[in-house]
């Protein structure tokens, strides 16, 4: 029961997005249409056209040099994205070997502190039973 009401629903929604999607076929068809009987009824002079010529020459060089410009600009960027990710790799690499170093001078340090206080240690303990013993 319930399928068949699905189904009814369906067959009323589809004629709206066929007239949809004529209406929009339609739409483009007509401004086809104008711009064709606008280039055809307003042929001018020859002077004239020259003139439009001329303006569609300027349209394409700029057109093609926008496109030049963003393809050099990706270039520049992809390159500048590069050199940073490169640098700051660079810079992490740097500061990873100087703390690195850093805790090798810190565990020597200690090494040594450990060291010193254990012949303290000893000089205290000789310095102890010397004065016991006399």
């Amino acid at each position: 029961m319930e399928s068949e009401g699905t189904e009814v629903s369906r067959k009323r929604m589809k004629p709206a997005v066929e007239e949809e999607r004529g209406s929009v076929r339609d739409e483009a068809a007509l401004q086809i249409a104008e711009k064709e009987e606008t280039e055809i009824g307003v042929m001018g002079s020859e002077e004239m056209e020259l003139n439009i010529t001329h303006i569609f020459e300027r349209i394409e060089r700029f057109t093609n040099l926008v496109s030049e410009l963003l393809e050099s600009g990706r270039t520049m960027f992809k390159e500048l994205s590069n050199e940073f990710e490169e640098r700051l790799i660079a810079i992490h690499k740097e500061e990873m070997e100087k703390w690195q170093e850093e805790i090798k001078e810190l565990r020597l340090l200690d090494a040594s502190n450990e060291e010193a206080v254990a012949i303290l240690q000893n000089a205290r303990y000789l310095f102890q039973n010397s004065h016991l013993d006399s």
